[in-house]
């Protein structure tokens, strides 16, 4: 599990069901949940981490699968990446199958978990800005058969943490039956780390367009306004029509929502953004305003 020589022993536990890995969390308050281990692994053997006690969650077959519940699909936290890339996944939840793909090589996609990109929350998780897009809640699992339902913006932002013993079991995600995209640049050709990314849903029901900006940020981010101000643009009931104009704006919108322009000097001046990041507010820009044109094609 690690090239480097442990300190000390490591105490191994591997339950098969959700409650057994509860209570060995919970008698082992220093123990650390690990399913695919991409993250987790790095860490140990950077030496940036060294776990007393690791309880494993590979053998629990009731987290790698998902059900519908009324009108939602409730997604197992053991799914990997590579198992929500597939075809008939990518159906039910388009922009999170994308998200899936563009997880990294096929050993990361292969092991790397739902529940993992979502507890490890690393700017970068790809499944992030979808997650939060579609307004997906996390079902958390405690000790004694407790449980409680939070939403995964909560967890990200700090707002809501996970207690002790406690796991996330599976993610509820709405099921909108309308387009979605996830799009994100990387510093390099192929597999790699977002630069940035963005997911877009629209949501016909409510007459609702919801986009999240991924890695510019220790969460990911919702331009609210401008959400809101094209919603209102949209003709919903003409094939979801929208001036080519507004594409662009909207990119523009989002791109200065979440990378705005420096606080005026006391002189009134606006000193300029810097080279980087004023690339990295266009990159932004391009990914929403491609994004949202592919929802509406």
């Amino acid at each position: 599990m690690t090239t480097h020589a442990p300190q000390a022993a490591q105490a191994v536990t591997l339950p098969t069901t959700l409650d057994e890995a509860v209570a060995a969390l919970t008698a082992m308050p220093t123990a650390v949940p690990v399913a695919g281990g991409t993250d987790l692994m790095a860490a140990v053997n950077s030496g940036q981490l060294r776990p007393a006690a690791l309880v494993g969650l590979g053998r629990i077959s009731e987290i790698r699968g998902w059900q519908y519940q009324d009108g939602h699909a409730l997604l197992g936290a053991g799914l990997t990446h590579a198992r929500m890339g597939r075809p008939d996944f990518a159906a039910l939840i388009p922009a999170l199958a994308a998200a899936a793909r563009a997880a990294g090589p096929p050993h990361i996609r292969n092991a790397g978990t739902l529940g993992g990109n979502i507890a490890t929350a690393a700017p970068t998780g790809d499944a992030l800005p979808v997650l939060a897009a579609l307004e997906a809640t996390l079902i958390i699992a405690g000790p004694g058969g407790a449980g409680r339902e939070i939403p995964v913006s909560h967890l990200l932002a700090g707002v809501e943490m996970l207690r002790g013993g406690e796991l996330i079991g599976y993610v509820r995600v709405p099921l909108l039956h309308a387009p979605q995209v996830f799009l994100k640049a990387t510093g390099r050709t192929g597999p790699g780390r977002a630069v940035a990314s963005v997911a877009l849903v629209l949501d016909p029901a409510r007459r609702g367009v919801r986009c999240a900006v991924g890695a510019i940020a220790p969460m990911p981010l919702r331009p609210l306004e401008a959400e809101q101000w094209v919603a209102g643009l949209i003709d919903w009931d003409n094939d979801r029509a929208l001036v080519p104009e507004a594409l662009n704006a909207f990119g523009e919108y989002v791109a200065a929502a979440c990378i705005p322009d420096p606080v005026p000097e006391p002189d009134g001046s606006v000193a300029p953004l810097p080279p980087a990041v004023l690339h990295l507010r266009r990159t932004v820009a391009a990914l929403a305003r491609r994004a949202l044109g592919r929802a509406l094609s």
